[in-house]
């Protein structure tokens, strides 16, 4: 995974300035196309998937203050699951990223959803959508990528306490949002002297409170009215349960979205200059997809759709499965990879790498396996259709 701009092959090497530029135009126009027929539909989506979260975290809730009955504690534990999912991914994530906003209903704008997630929304819409958006997989500007406790490139220096990073990347699956708040923080930031210790007490007093109010719901309140039927025990393992397995699936939607093989990542120096063509070029490149049913997608909440979101992260979700057949065309065309697979085929190989770069080069390098991908070859590269000029 060296980063792009140290590769001996370039595998953007063939494009001229013109042909980014022109793919640039192209993309924006792919653009226009969504947000001048956004409508009704798309508002009847968010509204139905909010309304399906709401009435299966209600019922299953339900359920559960009988779960002493085995059937009502499984069925129960797996609503509560699904709706823990649905409320993070395709609705929170992308509420909290203004795909709704032109709606302009305040029940379901980025300025005023809070999600069921231990990290306040001001300081993730921070962090993901100011941050992690604007220098993706830039190394030491994109701190999701490694979340700054793992190597995610061969150029990054080795160090023994590296070995260990499967076991800290397994720990913050299951502990996901809890990780995710401490990240929002910028600890390391903190304890490095670059962030203002007042501003810091403030966002950390955001985080504890919201931590608070969570487990509050989630380990208290909703066992102690599980008191009256007898089944505080079990609904308060069946929210444990709820929480460790959305923790688990977020965690696994976003791996696979930036850490497979065949996705890049880009040098500091790299975005100096850079225009809208080349963010959208690194956009492409540092993304790859997941394939799946309408089902999976949904649960990922379109992340499965990860390099059409991060070309267009405020376009409705919705619609990233109408324009992946476009995005993938336009990348045939400028010869550039369109990364996609499988679920289990993205999952294993996010964690191969994270096995792979715990180990020095030397080591690593035995376990890299060859590329399956076959190189792409341009077929309308606007620089080579160009007409020949008259001499």
């Amino acid at each position: 995974m060296t980063a792009l701009q140290k590769k001996d092959h370039n595998p953007v090497a063939h494009l001229t300035r013109e042909d980014i530029e022109s793919l640039g135009r192209e993309l924006d126009a792919v653009r226009a196309s969504v947000v001048d027929t956004r409508g009704a539909g798309d508002a009847a989506y968010i509204r139905r998937v909010i309304k399906t979260q709401r009435t299966l975290e209600l019922g299953s809730r339900a359920l559960l203050l009988a779960s002493r009955w085995k059937p009502a504690f499984v069925v129960g534990t797996i609503g509560l699951t699904v709706s823990k999912v649905l409320e993070n991914m395709e609705i929170g994530h992308n509420v909290m990223h203004g795909q709704w906003d032109w709606m302009r209903d305040p029940k379901i704008h980025s300025t005023t959803w809070e999600w069921d997630n231990a990290s306040p929304a001001d300081l993730w819409k921070h962090s993901h959508n100011e941050l992690h958006h604007t220098y993706t997989n830039v190394l030491g500007r994109d701190n999701d990528l490694g979340y700054g406790i793992m190597r995610v490139d061969e150029d990054q220096k080795w160090h023994p306490a590296y070995l260990g990073q499967p076991v800290w990347n397994f720990v913050n699956a299951c502990f996901f949002e809890y990780g995710i708040a401490a990240y929002d923080l910028e600890l390391g930031k903190y304890f490095a002297g670059r962030k203002d210790k007042a501003v810091f007490k403030r966002d950390a007093t955001k985080v504890v409170n919201k931590i608070r109010a969570q487990m509050t719901k989630d380990y208290v309140v909703h066992p102690a009215l599980a008191l009256l039927t007898g089944s505080a025990r079990r609904t308060l393992l069946a929210n444990y349960t709820a929480n460790l397995g959305r923790n688990l699936w977020t965690h696994s939607v976003i791996m696979c979205g930036h850490f497979p093989e065949g996705v890049e990542t880009f040098t500091k120096t790299s975005i100096d200059g850079e225009t809208r063509g080349d963010w959208y070029l690194r956009q492409m490149l540092g993304s790859a997809n997941i394939r799946g049913t309408k089902a999976m997608h949904i649960a990922t909440g379109n992340l499965s759709y990860q390099i059409e979101h991060h070309l267009f992260p405020d376009l409705p979700s919705n619609r990233y499965a109408e324009i992946a057949p476009q995005v993938r065309d336009i990348c045939e065309r400028y010869g550039l990879p369109y990364v996609t697979g499988s679920l289990p085929r993205q999952v294993a190989s996010a964690w191969g790498k994270v096995f792979r770069l715990s180990l020095p080069n030397h080591l690593a390098a035995r376990l890299k396996r060859p590329t399956r991908r076959t190189p792409v070859e341009p077929t309308a590269l606007p620089s080579r259709l160009r007409e020949p000029t008259a001499a």
